[in-house]
Order: structure tokens, then sequence, then C-alpha cells
């Protein structure tokens, strides 16, 4: 896991981690559709990801799939607790791949932050008589005063999660994706241990931050042991809490060399979401000192947020801030973002450039 600081790299750079070689260093960054049924992967999300990877991004990252149905955020997510969802997720990996670029997958629970309307339908809770259910956490402290109160996650239940985890990954690779990311962030179940503000635990699984870190660190374990050799394992975490007495930018320069030790290949740094109090400071990049302290931890890494321009996203990898930058709402707007930024930049011979597209990008 050991950031590479070798001859200069630039935004179209190969990147290869294990067995896995990026035609770039451009990848979308996991977001959620709320668009499945029973979990359910369908033509929205292959036309979705599929777009994006036509569009010349290197690495194309799932929504949040939930390793078990209580783990979605809403009703409508992405699931991966079922030999069921294997076809589909199977038919866009395959599509994804086709066009070369990787396929990801970003395996999740959702915690203390479940079971909720879909953002353009909310804010608001779903009840379990219509279709909802009770969230769990790693202490009983609500998000904020909307919210329901978690269950408590026994001994029993942590000792067990690691195995859902790698129980999903091996659906993964049975589908066909290439690269797995551990969603550790925003707010969410195994997030939700690390950060002091929702975990008062007092046993093996809370107190100091060896022991609110174990979660993670068990299922970063868990998934290496089940995923194939050549098979990258990443990592999201929400870098600072951007609130006092929340996780900390220190926090996560110490736990990033323990992914490492456990299995992990790159720390995606993003922040935020486990308290409503957080104040984040936006900025174009403004996550990127994050992602750039982890690499100089000798940790590899990849940036998030605010990254629009072309020229900016350069400049992270040409300058050795993130060895990897994942775009969002950026490739929401334009799809072939990745295409454009290669001609912007003068690198068309960099740009995977669809046969059918060509005329476009002559």
């Amino acid at each position: 896991m050991a950031a590479t600081n070798g001859a200069p790299a630039d935004l179209f750079t190969p990147l290869r981690i294990r067995g896995v070689e990026l035609r770039n260093r451009i990848a979308v960054s996991p977001m959620c559709q709320y668009s499945s049924e029973d979990g359910l992967a369908n033509d929205w999300h292959l036309v979705h990801l599929g777009a994006r990877a036509v569009g010349g991004a290197a690495l194309v990252i799932t929504e949040a799939a939930a390793v078990v149905p209580e783990g979605r955020i809403s009703p409508q997510d992405l699931g991966i607790w079922s030999d069921e969802h294997v076809p589909g997720l199977r038919r866009i990996a395959a599509f994804i791949e086709s066009q070369g670029a990787v396929p990801g997958i970003q395996l999740a629970h959702a915690g203390r932050k479940a079971s909720t309307v879909r953002p353009w339908e909310g804010p608001g809770v779903v009840d379990p008589a219509d279709g909802g259910w009770q969230p769990v956490g790693a202490s009983p402290i609500a998000y904020d005063r909307h919210s329901p109160t978690p269950a408590e996650l026994t001994a029993a239940e942590l000792e067990a999660l690691p195995g859902l985890f790698a129980a999903a990954a091996r659906r993964a690779l049975d589908a066909g994706f290439r690269w797995i990311e551990i969603h550790g962030a925003h707010g969410y179940l195994l997030h939700s241990f690390l950060s002091p503000l929702s975990n008062a635990r007092t046993d093996a699984w809370g107190g100091d931050r060896d022991g609110r870190a174990k979660p993670l660190l068990d299922v970063v374990r868990a998934v290496r042991a089940e995923a194939r050799e050549d098979v990258p394992v990443a990592v999201r975490v929400s870098a600072s809490a951007w609130a006092e007495g929340g996780w900390t930018d220190a926090d996560t320069v110490a736990l990033a060399p323990l992914l490492s030790e456990a299995g992990g290949d790159l720390v995606d740094c993003s922040s935020g979401g486990s308290t409503p109090a957080q104040k984040i400071e936006l900025r174009p990049g403004y996550q990127v000192p994050f992602a750039e302290a982890v690499r100089r931890a000798g940790v590899r890494s990849a940036a998030v947020g605010l990254i629009t321009e072309p020229e900016q996203a350069d400049a992270i990898v040409r300058d050795g801030r993130a060895d990897l930058v994942l775009l969002a709402r950026e490739l929401l707007r334009d799809p072939h973002w990745p295409l454009r930024a290669a001609v912007e930049l003068g690198r068309r011979d960099a740009a995977a450039v669809p046969p059918q597209y060509l005329r476009a990008f002559a």
C-alpha cells in the first residue's frame, strides 16, 4: 500500500495496484441512485455507470451496496446480501470492463443512518410499518433529534459483521468486479464506531482509538482474506468530522498504516457525516489536504470533493498530493469529463474515445 514516489505522474499516467492497471487517475466516486427494488441492480444502474465508463474514467465504482437488508440507507438502495443480486451486477461489471474501465463496487452498511426516505422525498425516516426497519449502531445515540435511536450492536453481532462483508466481497468477485471499496465514512456503521461522537462503548469495540477502529480493521482483514490477491481493496474514510470532539485528520494519518497492515491498498479520503453540528469549510479541493497527509505517511490515497477542472485534477496527481482523483457531481454533469480533460490537457493520445464518438473529439 506504500505510495509510489518514483517517476512524475499526471492525470493520464496509468496506475497499477496489485493485478489491476487503471488507464488514468480518474475514478467515478460512489453515488447513491436510490433506484433499486429489493437491492437489485437494473437498467438505470447499467446506463448510469456504463455511461461513465464510455466517458473515459479508469475506475467506475458503484453506489454503496448494502451487505445486509437493514444496511441500506433507503429501501431503494443497491444490495449485495444475496446471490440474487449477482446477475444484475454481473451485467454492469461486464459492460464497464468492455469499455476499458475497471469495475469497482463499494460495500456498505448504513448503520444508524439507515431506513430513510429518498432525498427527493425527504427528509424523513421510513417506519417499519411502511417497509423500513430498526437502525443499528455502535451505541444507542441518534444522529440528530429527528432520527431514531439505533439499537446497539451486540458482541455476537459484531463478531459476525466481518463475515457479512466477506460474503458480499465473494459475491462481488463472482459478479466480475475487480476493485472493492469498504465504506468507512459519512456516519455510516463502520464510521460510527470510529467516531467518539457516536461510540460510547467501553468494551473491545470502544474506548480509545484502537478499540474504536477494531470493527473497520476486522472488516478490512476479512475482505482482504476473501479477495483474490490481484484485487485491490480500498477504504473510504471521513478524514475529519469538522466538529469539536470528533475524529480528526491526525486520527486518519494514524489509522492509514493500520489499514495498510490489515490488507488495504488505498485510502479514499472524504470527510464529515458524523454529526449535524459539523462546520465544513467548503472550497475547491477542500478535502485534498487529507489525501495528501495520508500519502505523505506512505499510504496510497485518493482525493475527492469539489474537484471540477482538468488542470486542478492534474495538479493534484502531478504534485504528489494523491494517487487517484475521484469525481462525483462533475461526472453527473458531464459523463465525458475525462475525454474532455484529455483534450484540454494536451493528452489526446491518452483519451480512450470510443470509435462511435471519435467525430466529437477529433
